[in-house]
């Protein structure tokens, strides 16, 4: 028996990897486990759970680890930014990535990441045999696709799709916005805060002119808007990955991203990279994307090329393959 960890779940990072692997990879149960997987006790309640299973392998889509080696087992580090990033750092955080999920990976079978960069980041910080940790490059879901229905605002949008955690850097977002005067001509829609959270934040900065937050939306909807957008700001301080980038191109739609951590990598030659940290180059970035025409098709052109090299089917093979090979030679 090879059991599953489908208990994550959302729209964004893990749980998209958890449910696109989820429906591909063969010959594993999902695990009969409640609870959230990113509980402090969860680590307990999973080594309870595999001693009494005794699986021949379990994956885990996330960073989740059991104590130990209850079993063979494999899990998903995408990044560090828990440690990394440090507005994200605390005790208890620190305590689990260096009491359970640095003897984990050390422990495990195989450890799966999501770019080079964050491979290289958990080399380093675990010490652990370079063939040990596999980067998979993950896929784009279906629906994000040039072709199809294209959100119809009242105004031109740029669009934004992320949390409102300190890394994701939605404030110098809105202050390059707003210091832009693009809000006389369009708007920035904010997907993924709460309309409570967004509207106290640009409160704050006094910034409400033009930014609208919608909350969560389907992936549906979310392809659609980006089909619409002038392009997506995405010029985060830390991403292990960052899966809006390929999910914009895939939709047609130009890309303003980092120049920092594995955006760079993940982008390739088919964004417009800027420095995160400075508030007039995310500003001066927008406006080339909608004042530069020849620019803004090239890179849409890039991006579409770029996409297509991001495909579950294939990350899924690949992650089957390595997983296969553990269940055979034990």
């Amino acid at each position: 028996m090879r059991i599953f960890d489908a208990r994550w779940q959302g729209m964004f990072g893990i749980g998209r990897v958890s449910s696109e692997l989820r429906s591909r990879l063969v010959g594993f149960v999902g695990a009969d486990l409640g609870g959230n997987p990113y509980a402090a006790t969860d680590s307990l309640r999973l080594t309870y759970y595999l001693r009494h299973k005794r699986p021949n392998l379990f994956f885990s889509p996330g960073y989740n680890a059991p104590l130990g080696k209850p079993c063979e087992f494999a899990l998903t580090v995408h990044d560090l930014n828990h440690i990394s990033v440090p507005r994200n750092k605390t005790a208890l955080k620190s305590l689990y990535y260096n009491v359970v999920l640095r003897p984990a990976v050390r422990n495990a079978r195989l450890v799966f990441t999501v770019s080079d960069f964050s491979r290289q980041q958990i080399l380093q910080w675990s010490n652990v045999d370079a063939d040990k940790v596999v980067a998979i490059r993950p896929g784009v879901a279906r629906v994000f696709e040039p072709t199809g229905q294209a959100s119809i605002r009242t105004r031109p949008y740029f669009l934004y799709v992320g949390n409102g955690r300190p890394h994701k850097n939605l404030r110098r977002v809105l202050i390059a916005f707003a210091a832009s005067r693009l809000d006389r001509d369009c708007d920035l829609i904010v997907i993924g805060l709460t309309r409570r959270q967004g509207l106290e934040l640009a409160r704050t900065l006094k910034v409400e002119r033009g930014v609208l937050f919608l909350g969560r939306v389907s992936d549906e909807d979310l392809a659609a808007l980006y089909r619409g957008a002038l392009g997506l700001v995405f010029v985060s301080l830390y991403e292990g990955f960052g899966l809006p980038i390929v999910e914009a191109m895939a939709c047609g739609t130009p890309v303003l991203t980092s120049n920092t951590a594995s955006m760079p990598e993940v982008a390739g030659d088919a964004a417009l990279l800027v420095d995160p940290l400075r508030i007039e180059e995310i500003a001066a970035g927008m406006r080339r994307l909608i004042e530069d025409d020849s620019t803004r098709k090239d890179i849409v052109l890039r991006g579409l090329r770029r996409a297509a090299l991001f495909n579950w089917d294939c990350a899924a093979q690949v992650i089957q393959k390595k997983l296969d090979e553990v269940t055979d030679s034990n």
